[in-house]
Formats: structure tokens, sequence, C-alpha cells
């Protein structure tokens, strides 16, 4: 079957300057990756909007939190489930194959979470994700409260809202887009 051969279904500039700093993050993609993920390739037409993406992005699931980085990949796979992106669910459902060295985590969290045998904390967490998600006008003090009770502080609870938002953000430029996920992100940690 044939694969689709596209980034996102807009004309992407073929030439665009995209200037030294982006350059160089592009090199370092490929260096630590393999490749540019389609993602960054899609905000080339905007290269100040891909600025503050990759900036963005860092603080969310780079930065210093309460989260580990499987836990916010786990909830990128959570939020994409609930909103059905396809360009999410394949990459970090990869990512959380690798952090997790699980093969079967992430098609389970793309599937249906509450199938995956979590820890209670990583199992409210997605919870409220969700519920966040699919939901946004019931998460009350007692969805809060519940992530307090299995060891979340509220800086978590910031960071689990913001990581959250983001991917929900995300998920709804790759729909509009038809964002395509590289290939190389299907076999990985298999």
């Amino acid at each position: 079957m044939p694969q689709p051969d596209h980034v996102i279904r807009l004309a992407l500039p073929d030439d665009q300057e995209l200037g030294e700093d982006l350059e160089k993050y592009f090199q370092v993609c490929e260096e630590k990756i393999g490749f540019v993920p389609n993602v960054l390739r899609a905000y080339t037409m905007k290269p100040n909007k891909l600025r503050s993406f990759s900036r963005h992005y860092n603080e969310i699931m780079l930065a210093e939190s309460g989260l580990s980085k499987l836990e916010r990949e786990m909830i990128a796979v959570v939020v994409s489930s609930a909103n059905h992106c396809y360009y999410c669910l394949v990459a970090h459902g990869q990512a959380v194959r690798q952090l997790s060295g699980d093969a079967q985590l992430g098609e389970m969290l793309a599937m249906n979470y509450r199938a995956a045998d979590l820890e209670p904390r990583q199992r409210r967490m997605l919870d409220f994700a969700w519920k966040l998600t699919t939901a946004p006008i019931d998460v009350d003090e007692a969805d809060r409260q519940g992530l307090r009770d299995v060891g979340f502080s509220d800086a978590d609870i910031f960071d689990i809202a913001d990581t959250v938002g983001f991917y929900n953000y995300t998920n709804r430029v790759a729909h509009a887009t038809e964002m395509m996920p590289n290939p190389d992100y299907h076999g990985r940690n298999r």
C-alpha cells in the first residue's frame, strides 16, 4: 500500500530561509534521532513560529518537572488518543516504547489506556488528562485532589494541565493540516 508522501496538506516553501539557528537545530535532530520530525518541517512555513513551538515543546517536555519524561509522553499519547491524532499517536507512541522499554505500552495507551497495567499515580494522571481533553468543563477540585492524593504537587498538576493543553493544540494543528508522521517512527523500539 503506498504511503503518504506529504508532510502536511499545505504548500511548504521550497527554499525558505530558516536562519542559522534553525538550520543548526535541524542538524541536531538529524544527529540525535536520524531525521527531522515532520512537525518541525511543517513549521518551516513560519520560522518564528517554529522557534516559539520548539521553545515551548522543550519547556513542556524536557524542562525540570515533577513529571518524568515518560509520564509527559504518556500524556501526549492519551490526549492524542482522545483526539484521534495520527501524527502524535505514532510519534509519541514510539517515545513511550523507547522510554518505557515496553514494546506494547505505546499501543495500549493509544487504543485504551485503561487496559494498561499502570501505577495508581500514572492511572490518575491519565484519567485527569483524558477528562481535561474530553470534558474540560467538568474538571473540578475533586480531580485536582485526586492527583494530590497520589503524590502530585500543585506544580505537578500545573505541568500536567500544561502538557494536556499543549497536545490538544498540536493535535488540532496536525488535524487541520493532515500532518503525517515520519515513517522512521513506526519500526523503532519494537
